[in-house]
């Protein structure tokens, strides 16, 4: 009869990294929701950088669930060009919150921890990827030409494509990223201060 191996929790380089990981594809996902999802579940699915089938978030890298984020995404996009306007980018700060959650959730199940943790942390990072890159957005779009509008999508989604990659391949830079997003996120606080008290000045 064989003897059934003991349990030993990873070292604590392989959480860090797994949090990293996780951290940074749910900033990716505030970002825009949809293609960090669809990256790490092709690349989970082929077991190649990651794989969520070691915790209790396998279903991140099923082709039906897969399937249906691209669904997600094709409406999202067509909705982007009939410009829905507000309750889109709520939508989709919702989406980037939920799927961001799910993504650090299950990197760091993969990694024998509990996933509830990462649910936490992922949801809070999604949200700091939404806001830092919104704002950099909407200064961008106010001094564009509207036929430029189309274009800031396409720039987010590399922003996040880039991100989630980063987190996947190499874990450490994605909290250089996050990092880069707190800063956007105090700076444009700061600015946005000092615009509301060059108008008191002006009253």
């Amino acid at each position: 009869m064989a003897l059934r191996r003991a349990y030993r929790p990873p070292p604590p380089i392989s959480l860090l990294l797994a949090i990293a990981t996780g951290a940074g594809l749910a900033g990716a996902s505030g970002v825009r929701p949809f293609l960090p999802v669809l990256l790490a579940g092709a690349l989970a699915a082929a077991n190649v950088g990651i794989d969520f089938e070691r915790g209790t978030f396998d279903f991140l890298e099923w082709p039906a669930f897969l399937f249906a984020v691209l669904v997600l995404a094709v409406g999202a996009y067509a909705a982007e060009r009939g410009r829905v306007g507000r309750p889109l980018e709520i939508g989709l700060a919702v989406a980037g919150g939920v799927l961001g959650a799910l993504l650090c959730g299950g990197a760091i199940s993969a990694a024998q921890q509990q996933g509830w943790i990462g649910l936490l942390v992922g949801a809070a990072c999604a949200a700091l990827g939404f806001f830092a890159v919104a704002r950099l957005l909407a200064r961008a779009r106010a001094r564009a030409t509207p036929s430029a509008a189309p274009l800031f999508a396409i720039y987010a989604d590399v922003i996040a494509l880039v991100v989630a990659a980063v987190a996947i391949f190499a874990p450490p830079l994605a909290l250089v990223a996050l990092v880069a997003f707190v800063v956007l996120v105090v700076r444009s606080r700061s600015e946005r201060g000092r615009k509301y008290e060059g108008l008191r000045i002006l009253r």
